[in-house]
Parts: structure tokens; C-alpha cells; sequence
């Protein structure tokens, strides 16, 4: 049976921890802290206004999705890495 990953995907359990570990080291550099900091910046720290409209909405949750899951990763490499 598959180990369904933290992104809601079946994959064997290793496969799930090599990619949080991969991201982990790509976003733990310097430059790469600086752009998680940009990205969360532009989507999981902007505020949309009453006048949005549902297309642009759903735009910004899908982005806000992937830097949310960005960080997930990373949490999950680090609590791999501490077994």
C-alpha cells in the first residue's frame, strides 16, 4: 500500500520524504529564504479586498495552496530529519 504524502498523493513513504528534503534544502539556502519570505508576501500575507472577483479569488487560493504546502514540506523534512 502507497503512503499517501503530505500533499495528498499516494507514494511510496521514502519518495514523500526525499521531496520535503529536496525542498527543504532548495528554500533553507539564504536565497531561498528570501524567496519563500517574497512569495509568502504576495500570497499567504495579501488581503483581497470585497470587490475581488471569484476567478481572481480562486487564483490567489491556488497560489496560497502551494506556498502553504512549500512550508509544509519543509516542516515534515524537519520532523524526518529528528527521528
Amino acid at each position: 500500500m502507497s503512503h499517501i504524502g503530505v500533499d495528498g498523493y499516494p507514494r511510496p513513504q521514502k519518495e514523500d520524504e526525499k521531496i520535503s528534503s529536496d525542498i527543504k534544502s532548495l528554500f533553507g539556502s539564504p536565497a531561498g529564504k528570501e524567496v519563500l519570505r517574497y512569495l509568502r508576501s504576495i500570497t499567504l500575507d495579501a488581503v483581497a479586498g470585497g470587490g475581488i472577483s471569484d476567478g481572481e479569488l480562486r487564483h490567489l487560493e491556488g497560489q496560497r495552496f502551494v506556498i502553504a504546502l512549500i512550508e509544509r514540506r519543509i516542516k515534515h523534512a524537519e520532523k524526518v530529519e529528528s527521528k
